[in-house]
């Protein structure tokens, strides 16, 4: 990573939300490790659909990604998580 990017990270408590309003139960718990690695895999699913909603706004000759540029490559970006 360069040396000017900023680091991207998710609160524990967003993480925690979001993974626990699909358990099913109310004694499903998260663990620490599980939470670590699903922030790691959002975080590469995010960086991924950014360059690609980039890559698709180049080849349309735009200036800025929108959100119709983010659309069009979802599909593919589901089918290869």
């Amino acid at each position: 990573m360069a040396e000017n990017e900023e680091e991207i990270y998710f609160k524990k408590e967003t993480l925690h939300k979001l993974l626990s309003s699909s358990f099913k139960e109310d004694k499903t718990k998260l663990s620490g490790d599980a939470a670590l690695l699903m922030a790691e895999m959002l975080k590469v699913f995010v960086q991924e659909a950014a360059v690609r909603s980039q890559k698709q706004a180049e080849s349309e000759d735009c200036n800025q990604v929108e959100i119709e540029h983010f659309e069009k490559i979802l599909p593919q970006l589901l089918l290869d998580f």
